[in-house]
């Protein structure tokens, strides 16, 4: 008997959505940093504006920025 196994694609799954804004401008968040217990979200640009300061007190950074350059 044999036995035939479909492969599945690998699917990404995106934790932050078009609702979660950045807590700087507003604008969509990829990036999000745990400092002290709570959630900072950022958008692209100020995630990288502040990710070397916030890198080194995060318990989690969570970056989904290569959305963008999937999306092109």
């Amino acid at each position: 008997m044999s036995m035939s196994t479909t492969a599945e694609p690998d699917v990404l799954q995106y934790r932050l959505s078009a609702a979660d804004r950045c807590d700087s401008c507003g604008a969509q968040a990829y990036i999000a940093a745990e400092v002290n217990g709570s959630e900072l979200l950022f958008c692209a640009h100020h995630g990288r504006k502040y990710e070397e300061k916030l890198r080194s007190i995060a318990t989690s950074w969570h970056d989904e920025t290569a959305r963008l350059a999937d999306a092109r």
